[in-house]
Protein backbone atom coordinates (compact mmCIF):
# COMPACT_ATOMS: atom_id res chain seq x y z
CA UNK A 1 0.00 0.00 0.00
CA UNK A 2 1.21 3.83 -0.78
CA UNK A 3 3.16 4.91 2.48
CA UNK A 4 3.14 8.71 2.32
CA UNK A 5 6.14 8.72 4.39
CA UNK A 6 8.45 6.53 2.57
CA UNK A 7 7.54 8.22 -0.72
CA UNK A 8 8.44 11.75 0.59
CA UNK A 9 11.67 10.07 2.16
CA UNK A 10 12.17 8.49 -1.38
CA UNK A 11 11.55 11.86 -3.31
CA UNK A 12 13.72 14.20 -0.26
CA UNK A 13 16.69 11.68 -1.17
CA UNK A 14 16.03 12.51 -5.16
CA UNK A 15 15.93 16.35 -4.53
CA UNK A 16 19.59 16.20 -2.54
CA UNK A 17 21.23 14.45 -4.91
CA UNK A 18 19.91 16.50 -7.82
CA UNK A 19 21.19 19.41 -5.70
CA UNK A 20 24.46 17.83 -4.53
CA UNK A 21 24.61 18.00 -8.71
CA UNK A 22 23.27 21.47 -8.70
CA UNK A 23 20.62 20.04 -11.37
CA UNK A 24 18.03 20.89 -8.81
CA UNK A 25 16.95 23.78 -10.52
CA UNK A 26 18.19 25.95 -13.89
CA UNK A 27 20.25 28.91 -12.87
CA UNK A 28 17.22 31.52 -13.67
CA UNK A 29 15.15 29.81 -11.20
CA UNK A 30 18.01 29.28 -8.56
CA UNK A 31 19.17 33.16 -8.73
CA UNK A 32 14.93 33.60 -7.97
CA UNK A 33 15.00 31.52 -4.91
CA UNK A 34 14.90 32.64 -1.28
CA UNK A 35 17.89 32.78 0.54
CA UNK A 36 17.40 30.01 2.92
CA UNK A 37 16.87 27.91 -0.32
CA UNK A 38 20.18 28.42 -1.85
CA UNK A 39 22.15 28.40 1.21
CA UNK A 40 20.74 24.67 1.24
CA UNK A 41 21.73 24.20 -1.98
CA UNK A 42 25.74 24.92 -1.18
CA UNK A 43 25.48 22.87 1.77
CA UNK A 44 24.22 19.94 -0.29
CA UNK A 45 27.49 20.57 -2.36
CA UNK A 46 30.42 20.70 0.05
CA UNK A 47 33.08 18.20 -0.79
CA UNK A 48 31.35 17.24 -4.31
CA UNK A 49 33.10 19.34 -6.71
CA UNK A 50 33.39 16.23 -9.37
CA UNK A 51 29.80 15.87 -9.17
CA UNK A 52 29.71 19.98 -10.23
CA UNK A 53 31.90 19.60 -13.68
CA UNK A 54 30.57 19.91 -17.35
CA UNK A 55 27.92 22.06 -18.40
CA UNK A 56 24.38 22.23 -16.93
CA UNK A 57 23.29 19.46 -18.66
CA UNK A 58 25.85 17.27 -18.30
CA UNK A 59 25.30 17.67 -14.33
CA UNK A 60 21.44 16.77 -14.97
CA UNK A 61 22.16 13.68 -16.77
CA UNK A 62 24.33 12.70 -14.43
CA UNK A 63 22.01 12.88 -11.42
CA UNK A 64 20.05 11.25 -12.50
CA UNK A 65 22.21 8.11 -13.89
CA UNK A 66 23.21 7.97 -10.40
CA UNK A 67 20.12 8.02 -8.87
CA UNK A 68 19.48 4.60 -11.04
CA UNK A 69 17.10 2.97 -13.30
CA UNK A 70 14.23 4.55 -12.75
CA UNK A 71 15.01 8.27 -12.84
CA UNK A 72 17.23 7.44 -16.26
CA UNK A 73 14.23 6.35 -17.86
CA UNK A 74 12.05 9.37 -15.90
CA UNK A 75 14.84 11.47 -17.61
CA UNK A 76 14.00 10.80 -21.15
CA UNK A 77 10.24 10.47 -20.71
CA UNK A 78 10.20 14.05 -19.42
CA UNK A 79 12.54 14.76 -22.70
CA UNK A 80 9.08 14.11 -24.79
CA UNK A 81 7.21 16.76 -22.14
CA UNK A 82 8.94 20.30 -22.79
CA UNK A 83 5.40 21.89 -21.46
CA UNK A 84 5.52 20.09 -18.13
CA UNK A 85 9.43 20.81 -17.96
CA UNK A 86 10.28 24.06 -20.26
CA UNK A 87 12.01 23.60 -23.46
CA UNK A 88 15.29 24.36 -21.97
CA UNK A 89 15.38 21.27 -19.85
CA UNK A 90 13.92 18.92 -22.10
CA UNK A 91 16.54 19.61 -24.32
CA UNK A 92 19.00 18.89 -21.83
CA UNK A 93 17.55 15.76 -21.29
CA UNK A 94 17.35 14.61 -24.60
CA UNK A 95 21.48 14.00 -24.03
CA UNK A 96 20.82 11.62 -21.52
CA UNK A 97 22.25 8.33 -22.02
CA UNK A 98 20.99 4.99 -20.96
CA UNK A 99 24.09 3.04 -20.47
CA UNK A 100 25.39 1.15 -17.10
CA UNK A 101 27.73 -1.26 -16.26
CA UNK A 102 26.70 -4.89 -17.09
CA UNK A 103 25.58 -7.08 -14.15
CA UNK A 104 27.87 -10.33 -13.87
CA UNK A 105 27.77 -13.40 -16.41
CA UNK A 106 27.35 -15.63 -13.34
CA UNK A 107 23.17 -13.83 -13.10
CA UNK A 108 22.89 -13.41 -16.34
CA UNK A 109 23.47 -17.04 -17.05
CA UNK A 110 21.15 -17.77 -14.08
CA UNK A 111 18.21 -15.62 -14.91
CA UNK A 112 18.21 -17.58 -18.60
CA UNK A 113 18.05 -20.80 -16.52
CA UNK A 114 15.66 -19.50 -14.66
CA UNK A 115 13.05 -18.10 -17.37
CA UNK A 116 13.99 -21.23 -19.89
CA UNK A 117 13.94 -23.96 -17.63
CA UNK A 118 17.47 -25.59 -18.74
CA UNK A 119 21.05 -24.45 -18.27
CA UNK A 120 22.04 -21.82 -21.03
CA UNK A 121 24.36 -24.97 -21.93
CA UNK A 122 21.52 -27.42 -22.91
CA UNK A 123 20.04 -24.20 -24.80
CA UNK A 124 22.79 -22.63 -26.91
CA UNK A 125 25.72 -23.65 -28.71
CA UNK A 126 28.11 -20.72 -26.94
CA UNK A 127 26.82 -17.69 -24.73
CA UNK A 128 29.06 -14.85 -24.92
CA UNK A 129 29.60 -11.89 -22.55
CA UNK A 130 27.52 -8.85 -22.59
CA UNK A 131 28.07 -6.65 -25.22
CA UNK A 132 25.71 -3.85 -24.17
CA UNK A 133 24.13 -3.18 -20.87
CA UNK A 134 21.26 -0.09 -20.31
CA UNK A 135 19.05 0.69 -17.15
CA UNK A 136 16.74 -2.38 -18.27
CA UNK A 137 18.58 -5.00 -19.30
CA UNK A 138 21.29 -6.18 -21.04
CA UNK A 139 22.29 -7.87 -24.75
CA UNK A 140 24.36 -11.00 -24.89
CA UNK A 141 25.46 -12.41 -28.36
CA UNK A 142 25.01 -16.25 -28.54
CA UNK A 143 24.38 -19.80 -30.83
CA UNK A 144 21.19 -21.67 -30.37
CA UNK A 145 22.00 -25.70 -30.99
CA UNK A 146 20.58 -25.06 -34.09
CA UNK A 147 23.39 -22.96 -35.17
CA UNK A 148 21.55 -19.79 -35.47
CA UNK A 149 23.22 -16.47 -34.59
CA UNK A 150 20.95 -15.01 -31.74
CA UNK A 151 20.61 -11.82 -29.51
CA UNK A 152 19.90 -12.58 -26.08
CA UNK A 153 18.24 -10.16 -24.04
CA UNK A 154 17.96 -10.29 -20.47
CA UNK A 155 16.21 -8.13 -17.82
CA UNK A 156 18.68 -6.66 -14.72
CA UNK A 157 17.88 -8.54 -11.36
CA UNK A 158 15.10 -6.96 -8.99
CA UNK A 159 15.01 -4.49 -11.45
CA UNK A 160 10.81 -4.55 -11.11
CA UNK A 161 10.96 -4.06 -7.66
CA UNK A 162 12.90 -1.25 -7.98
CA UNK A 163 10.89 0.43 -10.62
CA UNK A 164 7.23 -0.37 -8.63
CA UNK A 165 8.78 1.74 -5.57
CA UNK A 166 10.25 4.61 -7.51
CA UNK A 167 7.14 4.70 -9.91
CA UNK A 168 5.06 4.75 -6.65
CA UNK A 169 6.91 7.57 -5.17
CA UNK A 170 6.25 9.17 -8.79
CA UNK A 171 2.53 9.05 -8.51
CA UNK A 172 2.53 10.48 -5.20
CA UNK A 173 4.45 13.66 -6.70
CA UNK A 174 2.03 14.17 -9.34
CA UNK A 175 -1.00 14.01 -7.37
CA UNK A 176 0.07 16.16 -4.76
CA UNK A 177 1.45 18.82 -7.83
CA UNK A 178 -2.20 18.83 -9.44
CA UNK A 179 -4.03 19.14 -5.96
CA UNK A 180 -2.29 22.28 -4.56
CA UNK A 181 -1.21 23.71 -8.56
CA UNK A 182 -3.57 24.55 -11.41
CA UNK A 183 -1.59 24.72 -13.45
CA UNK A 184 0.29 21.11 -13.08
CA UNK A 185 -3.79 20.19 -12.83
CA UNK A 186 -3.94 21.52 -16.57
CA UNK A 187 -0.50 19.16 -17.45
CA UNK A 188 -1.98 16.36 -16.18
CA UNK A 189 1.13 14.69 -13.99
CA UNK A 190 -0.76 11.98 -13.03
CA UNK A 191 -1.83 10.73 -16.24
CA UNK A 192 1.99 11.16 -17.63
CA UNK A 193 2.90 9.31 -14.42
CA UNK A 194 0.45 6.46 -15.37
CA UNK A 195 1.72 6.99 -19.25
CA UNK A 196 5.44 6.05 -17.84
CA UNK A 197 4.11 3.51 -15.19
CA UNK A 198 2.29 1.60 -18.44
CA UNK A 199 5.24 1.95 -20.61
CA UNK A 200 7.45 0.47 -17.91
CA UNK A 201 5.41 -2.19 -17.38
CA UNK A 202 5.87 -3.10 -20.85
CA UNK A 203 9.41 -2.80 -21.09
CA UNK A 204 10.07 -4.88 -17.73
CA UNK A 205 8.06 -7.58 -19.41
CA UNK A 206 10.02 -8.80 -22.57
CA UNK A 207 7.21 -10.77 -23.95
CA UNK A 208 5.78 -7.21 -24.57
CA UNK A 209 8.47 -6.70 -26.68
CA UNK A 210 8.38 -10.21 -28.24
CA UNK A 211 4.77 -9.21 -29.11
CA UNK A 212 5.35 -5.93 -30.50
CA UNK A 213 8.49 -6.86 -32.76
CA UNK A 214 5.46 -9.48 -34.30
CA UNK A 215 2.97 -6.91 -34.55
CA UNK A 216 5.56 -4.49 -36.37
CA UNK A 217 6.72 -7.14 -38.42
CA UNK A 218 3.27 -8.04 -39.36
CA UNK A 219 2.18 -4.55 -40.26
CA UNK A 220 5.53 -3.81 -42.28
CA UNK A 221 5.61 -7.19 -44.37
CA UNK A 222 5.12 -5.28 -47.31
CA UNK A 223 6.38 -2.06 -46.39
CA UNK A 224 9.69 -1.53 -49.15
CA UNK A 225 13.53 -1.20 -47.38
CA UNK A 226 12.23 -1.80 -43.83
CA UNK A 227 12.05 -5.04 -41.71
CA UNK A 228 12.46 -6.45 -37.86
CA UNK A 229 14.61 -9.00 -36.60
CA UNK A 230 12.45 -12.18 -35.98
CA UNK A 231 11.84 -13.67 -32.50
CA UNK A 232 12.95 -17.00 -31.40
CA UNK A 233 10.12 -17.81 -29.37
CA UNK A 234 10.86 -20.84 -27.88
CA UNK A 235 13.77 -19.46 -26.04
CA UNK A 236 12.03 -16.02 -24.97
CA UNK A 237 9.88 -15.72 -21.91
CA UNK A 238 8.76 -13.11 -19.45
CA UNK A 239 12.47 -11.68 -18.25
CA UNK A 240 14.61 -13.12 -21.41
CA UNK A 241 14.12 -12.00 -25.42
CA UNK A 242 15.87 -13.90 -28.19
CA UNK A 243 15.57 -12.85 -31.66
CA UNK A 244 18.15 -13.10 -35.12
CA UNK A 245 21.33 -11.49 -34.75
CA UNK A 246 21.41 -8.64 -37.28
CA UNK A 247 24.97 -8.24 -38.76
CA UNK A 248 24.16 -5.10 -40.50
CA UNK A 249 25.87 -1.29 -40.74
CA UNK A 250 24.77 0.73 -37.64
CA UNK A 251 22.94 3.84 -38.81
CA UNK A 252 25.24 6.27 -36.95
CA UNK A 253 28.45 5.17 -39.44
CA UNK A 254 27.48 7.52 -42.01
CA UNK A 255 30.91 6.75 -43.68
CA UNK A 256 30.50 3.03 -43.48
CA UNK A 257 26.67 3.48 -45.37
CA UNK A 258 28.89 5.07 -48.07
CA UNK A 259 31.41 2.56 -48.74
CA UNK A 260 29.24 0.17 -48.81
CA UNK A 261 27.88 1.98 -51.70
CA UNK A 262 24.38 2.78 -50.55
CA UNK A 263 22.20 5.30 -51.55
CA UNK A 264 21.89 7.56 -49.00
CA UNK A 265 19.11 10.04 -50.01
CA UNK A 266 16.95 7.01 -50.80
CA UNK A 267 17.76 5.67 -47.44
CA UNK A 268 16.53 8.55 -45.20
CA UNK A 269 13.53 8.71 -47.15
CA UNK A 270 12.67 5.05 -45.82
CA UNK A 271 13.51 6.04 -42.65
CA UNK A 272 10.83 9.03 -42.53
CA UNK A 273 7.99 7.10 -44.69
CA UNK A 274 8.27 3.72 -42.45
CA UNK A 275 7.91 5.96 -39.77
CA UNK A 276 4.95 7.79 -41.05
CA UNK A 277 3.37 4.62 -42.20
CA UNK A 278 3.48 2.74 -38.47
CA UNK A 279 2.27 6.28 -37.06
CA UNK A 280 -0.28 7.03 -39.12
CA UNK A 281 -1.14 3.77 -41.27
CA UNK A 282 -1.08 1.36 -38.27
CA UNK A 283 -1.54 3.40 -35.45
CA UNK A 284 1.58 1.48 -33.66
CA UNK A 285 5.20 3.19 -33.90
CA UNK A 286 8.74 2.42 -32.61
CA UNK A 287 9.45 5.13 -30.20
CA UNK A 288 12.97 5.33 -29.44
CA UNK A 289 14.06 5.26 -32.97
CA UNK A 290 17.27 6.44 -32.42
CA UNK A 291 20.64 5.42 -34.78
CA UNK A 292 21.74 2.97 -32.49
CA UNK A 293 18.47 0.77 -32.16
CA UNK A 294 18.80 1.38 -36.64
CA UNK A 295 21.11 -0.85 -38.87
CA UNK A 296 21.12 -1.08 -42.72
CA UNK A 297 21.01 -5.46 -43.47
CA UNK A 298 23.18 -7.04 -45.80
CA UNK A 299 20.59 -6.70 -48.38
CA UNK A 300 20.05 -2.67 -47.98
CA UNK A 301 16.90 -2.91 -45.88
CA UNK A 302 16.47 -0.58 -42.45
CA UNK A 303 16.23 -2.85 -39.66
CA UNK A 304 14.68 -1.68 -36.57
CA UNK A 305 15.88 -3.11 -33.20
CA UNK A 306 15.15 -2.94 -29.60
CA UNK A 307 11.17 -2.38 -29.21
CA UNK A 308 11.34 -1.96 -25.84
CA UNK A 309 9.02 1.53 -25.75
CA UNK A 310 6.26 1.50 -28.25
CA UNK A 311 3.30 4.39 -29.32
CA UNK A 312 -0.14 3.87 -29.99
CA UNK A 313 -2.54 6.54 -31.61
CA UNK A 314 -6.34 5.41 -31.62
CA UNK A 315 -8.10 5.51 -35.32
CA UNK A 316 -8.89 9.35 -34.33
CA UNK A 317 -5.38 10.26 -32.81
CA UNK A 318 -4.41 9.11 -36.87
CA UNK A 319 -6.75 10.86 -38.57
CA UNK A 320 -6.00 13.82 -36.56
CA UNK A 321 -2.23 14.22 -37.36
CA UNK A 322 -2.73 12.73 -40.53
CA UNK A 323 -5.09 15.80 -41.26
CA UNK A 324 -3.03 18.55 -39.43
CA UNK A 325 -0.25 17.62 -41.57
CA UNK A 326 -1.72 17.55 -44.77
CA UNK A 327 -3.46 20.50 -43.87
CA UNK A 328 0.03 22.24 -42.98
CA UNK A 329 1.28 20.82 -46.65
CA UNK A 330 -1.58 22.80 -48.35
CA UNK A 331 -1.42 25.90 -45.75
CA UNK A 332 -5.18 24.80 -44.89
CA UNK A 333 -5.25 26.57 -41.87
CA UNK A 334 -9.24 26.65 -41.40
CA UNK A 335 -9.14 22.75 -41.85
CA UNK A 336 -6.51 22.24 -39.17
CA UNK A 337 -8.08 24.68 -36.32
CA UNK A 338 -11.32 22.79 -37.05
CA UNK A 339 -9.90 19.09 -36.66
CA UNK A 340 -8.59 20.46 -33.21
CA UNK A 341 -12.15 21.37 -31.74
CA UNK A 342 -13.68 18.40 -33.98
CA UNK A 343 -11.39 16.06 -31.83
CA UNK A 344 -12.82 18.22 -28.79
CA UNK A 345 -8.97 18.98 -28.03
CA UNK A 346 -9.93 22.66 -28.34
CA UNK A 347 -12.47 24.05 -25.73
CA UNK A 348 -16.08 25.21 -28.15
CA UNK A 349 -15.06 28.23 -25.67
CA UNK A 350 -12.41 29.69 -28.00
CA UNK A 351 -12.52 31.15 -31.55
CA UNK A 352 -11.58 28.95 -34.64
CA UNK A 353 -10.49 31.65 -36.72
CA UNK A 354 -8.15 33.41 -34.19
CA UNK A 355 -6.91 29.69 -33.82
CA UNK A 356 -6.60 29.39 -37.61
CA UNK A 357 -4.70 32.63 -37.28
CA UNK A 358 -2.24 31.48 -35.07
CA UNK A 359 -1.79 28.18 -37.04
CA UNK A 360 -1.20 30.48 -39.92
CA UNK A 361 1.57 32.40 -37.89
CA UNK A 362 3.52 28.88 -37.22
CA UNK A 363 2.87 27.43 -40.64
CA UNK A 364 4.23 30.24 -43.18
CA UNK A 365 7.42 31.07 -41.87
CA UNK A 366 8.29 27.13 -41.87
CA UNK A 367 7.25 26.98 -45.18
CA UNK A 368 9.50 29.82 -46.32
CA UNK A 369 12.24 28.11 -45.27
CA UNK A 370 14.48 26.51 -47.87
CA UNK A 371 13.72 22.32 -47.97
CA UNK A 372 16.96 21.12 -45.77
CA UNK A 373 15.47 23.51 -42.82
CA UNK A 374 12.32 22.58 -43.15
CA UNK A 375 10.93 20.64 -39.87
CA UNK A 376 7.82 18.13 -39.58
CA UNK A 377 8.77 17.80 -35.59
CA UNK A 378 9.91 21.65 -35.04
CA UNK A 379 6.02 22.44 -36.29
CA UNK A 380 4.28 19.78 -34.06
CA UNK A 381 6.32 21.67 -30.77
CA UNK A 382 5.21 25.39 -32.13
CA UNK A 383 1.88 23.63 -32.83
CA UNK A 384 1.96 22.17 -29.21
CA UNK A 385 2.60 25.89 -27.72
CA UNK A 386 0.18 27.54 -29.53
CA UNK A 387 -2.38 25.35 -28.29
CA UNK A 388 -1.78 25.87 -24.80
CA UNK A 389 -2.81 29.29 -25.18
CA UNK A 390 -5.89 28.14 -26.42
CA UNK A 391 -6.60 25.68 -23.06
CA UNK A 392 -5.72 22.47 -25.10
CA UNK A 393 -5.14 19.71 -22.39
CA UNK A 394 -1.67 17.82 -23.36
CA UNK A 395 -2.00 14.88 -25.04
CA UNK A 396 0.42 12.34 -23.90
CA UNK A 397 0.35 10.16 -26.59
CA UNK A 398 0.69 12.85 -29.24
CA UNK A 399 3.84 14.29 -27.44
CA UNK A 400 5.43 10.53 -27.44
CA UNK A 401 4.72 11.05 -31.16
CA UNK A 402 6.23 14.23 -31.46
CA UNK A 403 9.31 13.05 -29.31
CA UNK A 404 9.73 10.01 -31.81
CA UNK A 405 9.58 12.62 -34.78
CA UNK A 406 12.44 14.91 -33.38
CA UNK A 407 14.74 11.69 -33.23
CA UNK A 408 13.58 10.44 -36.11
CA UNK A 409 14.27 13.39 -38.50
CA UNK A 410 17.73 14.17 -36.97
CA UNK A 411 18.56 10.24 -37.88
CA UNK A 412 17.43 10.99 -41.58
CA UNK A 413 18.93 14.16 -41.90
CA UNK A 414 22.37 12.67 -40.82
CA UNK A 415 21.88 10.76 -43.76
CA UNK A 416 20.64 13.36 -46.23
CA UNK A 417 20.87 16.94 -44.82
CA UNK A 418 18.88 18.92 -47.72
CA UNK A 419 15.90 16.73 -46.92
CA UNK A 420 12.74 18.13 -47.51
CA UNK A 421 10.63 16.41 -44.78
CA UNK A 422 7.52 17.85 -46.45
CA UNK A 423 7.99 16.18 -49.78
CA UNK A 424 9.07 13.10 -48.50
CA UNK A 425 6.22 12.36 -45.93
CA UNK A 426 3.24 13.97 -47.98
CA UNK A 427 2.85 10.81 -50.33
CA UNK A 428 2.24 8.67 -47.28
CA UNK A 429 -0.20 11.23 -45.17
CA UNK A 430 -2.49 11.75 -48.33
CA UNK A 431 -2.83 8.38 -49.71
CA UNK A 432 -3.77 7.45 -45.72
CA UNK A 433 -6.10 10.27 -45.96
CA UNK A 434 -7.45 9.55 -49.33
CA UNK A 435 -8.33 6.26 -48.32
CA UNK A 436 -9.83 7.10 -45.25
CA UNK A 437 -11.89 9.66 -46.16
CA UNK A 438 -12.47 8.79 -49.88
CA UNK A 439 -15.24 5.71 -50.98
CA UNK A 440 -12.80 2.96 -49.53
CA UNK A 441 -12.66 4.30 -46.61
CA UNK A 442 -16.10 4.59 -46.39
CA UNK A 443 -16.91 0.80 -47.28
CA UNK A 444 -14.66 0.23 -44.55
CA UNK A 445 -16.57 2.27 -41.98
CA UNK A 446 -19.80 0.24 -42.87
CA UNK A 447 -18.18 -2.82 -42.63
CA UNK A 448 -16.82 -2.35 -39.17
CA UNK A 449 -20.47 -1.22 -38.76
CA UNK A 450 -21.96 -4.27 -39.98
CA UNK A 451 -19.55 -6.27 -37.85
CA UNK A 452 -20.52 -4.53 -34.60
CA UNK A 453 -24.20 -5.79 -35.50
CA UNK A 454 -23.66 -8.88 -36.24
CA UNK A 455 -21.93 -9.69 -33.02
CA UNK A 456 -25.04 -8.12 -31.22
CA UNK A 457 -26.93 -10.25 -33.29
CA UNK A 458 -25.03 -13.41 -32.21
CA UNK A 459 -25.92 -12.68 -28.53
CA UNK A 460 -29.30 -11.91 -29.08
CA UNK A 461 -30.69 -15.84 -28.15
CA UNK A 462 -28.65 -15.58 -25.38
CA UNK A 463 -29.95 -12.70 -24.00
CA UNK A 464 -33.74 -13.62 -24.60
CA UNK A 465 -33.02 -16.97 -23.27
CA UNK A 466 -31.76 -15.09 -20.18
CA UNK A 467 -34.37 -12.97 -19.73
CA UNK A 468 -36.78 -15.90 -20.29
CA UNK A 469 -35.10 -17.61 -17.15
CA UNK A 470 -35.08 -14.57 -14.90
CA UNK A 471 -39.06 -14.38 -15.25
CA UNK A 472 -39.91 -17.84 -15.23
CA UNK A 473 -38.02 -17.88 -11.97
CA UNK A 474 -39.43 -14.62 -10.68
CA UNK A 475 -43.20 -15.74 -11.35
CA UNK A 476 -42.53 -19.05 -9.25
CA UNK A 477 -41.29 -16.84 -6.63
CA UNK A 478 -43.98 -14.49 -6.79
CA UNK A 479 -46.73 -17.62 -7.16
CA UNK A 480 -44.74 -19.39 -3.81
CA UNK A 481 -44.18 -16.31 -1.57
CA UNK A 482 -47.63 -14.19 -2.40
CA UNK A 483 -49.79 -14.48 0.49
CA UNK A 484 -53.03 -12.90 1.10
CA UNK A 485 -52.76 -10.63 3.43
CA UNK A 486 -49.61 -8.71 1.54
CA UNK A 487 -49.86 -9.53 -2.49
CA UNK A 488 -49.22 -6.20 -4.15
CA UNK A 489 -45.65 -5.55 -2.80
CA UNK A 490 -44.02 -8.70 -3.72
CA UNK A 491 -45.86 -9.28 -7.24
CA UNK A 492 -45.02 -5.27 -7.86
CA UNK A 493 -41.36 -6.09 -7.03
CA UNK A 494 -41.27 -9.12 -9.41
CA UNK A 495 -42.78 -6.81 -12.15
CA UNK A 496 -40.06 -4.27 -11.65
CA UNK A 497 -37.60 -6.84 -11.78
CA UNK A 498 -39.34 -8.04 -15.21
CA UNK A 499 -39.49 -4.62 -15.65
CA UNK A 500 -35.26 -3.99 -15.49
CA UNK A 501 -34.07 -6.88 -17.04
CA UNK A 502 -35.98 -5.85 -20.09
CA UNK A 503 -34.60 -2.48 -20.15
CA UNK A 504 -31.08 -4.01 -20.17
CA UNK A 505 -31.75 -5.89 -22.63
CA UNK A 506 -32.43 -3.19 -24.93
CA UNK A 507 -29.63 -1.39 -23.90
CA UNK A 508 -27.45 -3.84 -24.93
CA UNK A 509 -29.04 -4.30 -28.03
CA UNK A 510 -28.98 -0.60 -28.60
Amino acid sequence: MPNPITNAARLAHAGFVLARYDALLPPDQLAKAPWLVRTGMKLTQLGAKENLQGGQHNRLTSALSKLGPSYIKLGQFLATRPDVIGAKRAFELKALQDKLPPFPQSEAEAMVAAELGKPVSKLFKSFGPAIAAASIAQVHKAETLGGKIVAVKILRPNVERRFANDIDSFAFAARNAERFSKEAKRLRPVAAVAMLEDSMAHELDLRMEAAALSEMAQNSKDDPGFRVPDVEWALSARRVLTTEWIDGTPMSDVEALQKRGLNLNALADTVIQSFLRHAIRDGFFHADMHQGNLFVDPAGNLVALDFGITGRLSEGDRLFLAEILYGFITRNYRRIAQVHFDAGYIPESEDVETFAQALRAIGEPIMGLPAGEISMSRLLTQLFEVTEQFNMQAQPQLLLLQKTMVVTEGVARTLNPELNIWKTGEPVVKQWIERKLGPLGKIEQAMGSAGTLAGLALRVPRIVEEAHQVHRKLDAFVTAQSAPANPWPVRMLAVCAVALVVIATHMVLR
